[in-house]
């Protein structure tokens, strides 16, 4: 995730992060200024487009499908923004649960071997979800404390070592049965935080629908030089690029935050929320 200070302007309008979409656009960009400088060429020079009434109608209807493109574009972008905030707070969840639950634990007064246990599996849940959201296939050799089948589902087995954990300290009658269930509540909201994170992981934006927006897009940009080649010349030549680059902006931002656990770089910082996990369970049962 990018850090920045949202009140430097400069910063943003004249640098160019590796993040902004002008990067990748600016091919397609080209792209689109020297066919637009080709088609202004050919209907000053060669055919007389005032003579095609049909041509200069598009102009009305880019004016009519402005609106229309607009909206679905808002729509995308709020979609995504959605998906991006709901993984931001069931990480804010994990976090508030690694601590209550460590807290918890620590007033519990146990041995050092139980508080060496939570202490390295409470931060472990965190890093194997991050993990797993990536798609990475982890397995648990490095893992002393937890017993761990190779290439099952590492977030729930790392839970489900905890859970027993847990039913192992009542069963010593080192905790009560109401402890018990405190602790359950806890160590639950674990695996409800995992598959949130897995259902927007899981569940991209309809193929369709985003497929649509693309073509809808890619066809109003590319039938806009016959409808301003009337009215701006080649002028259009800039104003074309930057309206391509302005509505497939949003598509690509849309895109990168639909799935905020990544590497992008708007991505959530799941890497930074993983070590604080770890830093501040370790401050509170050590």
């Amino acid at each position: 995730m990018i850090n920045y200070n949202p009140k430097e302007w400069a910063s943003f309008i004249f640098h160019i992060h590796k993040a902004d979409t002008f990067r990748k656009l600016w091919p397609l960009m080209l792209g689109i200024a020297i066919f637009s400088a080709g088609i202004a060429y050919l209907g000053f020079h060669f055919i007389d487009m005032t003579q095609l009434p049909f041509v200069k109608n598009i102009g009305v209807m880019h004016s009519l499908l402005g609106f229309v493109i607009s909206m679905l574009l808002v729509f995308r972008t709020n979609t995504s923004y959605d998906r991006w905030w709901e993984g931001r707070k069931l990480l804010g969840a994990l976090v508030n649960v690694s601590r209550n639950l460590s807290m918890k634990i620590k007033a519990l007064n146990l041995g050092p071997e139980e508080i060496a246990f939570f202490n390295y599996a409470i931060p472990k849940f965190a890093f194997a979800l991050k993990e797993h959201l990536r798609e990475k296939r982890l397995y648990g050799k490095d893992s002393v404390l937890i017993e761990i089948k190779e290439g099952a589902h590492f977030p729930n087995q790392i839970a489900s070592g905890i859970v027993s954990r847990v039913y192992g300290l009542q069963a010593k009658n080192l905790i009560s049965p109401q402890q018990l269930m405190i602790l359950t509540e806890d160590v639950n909201q674990f695996t409800n935080i995992c598959g949130g994170c897995e259902r927007i992981r899981n569940t991209p934006i309809p193929y369709s629908y985003s497929a649509f927006i693309k073509k809808f897009v890619f066809f109003y940009v590319i039938t806009m030089p016959f409808g301003l080649v009337f009215s701006l010349g080649y002028y259009m030549v800039p104003i074309v690029p930057f309206i391509l680059y302005v509505l497939t902006s949003l598509e690509l931002i849309a895109e990168q935050i639909e799935n905020p656990f990544g590497l992008d770089a708007n991505d959530l910082p799941v890497d930074d929320i993983c070590n604080n996990i770890e830093k501040h369970t370790a401050e509170i049962l050590l």
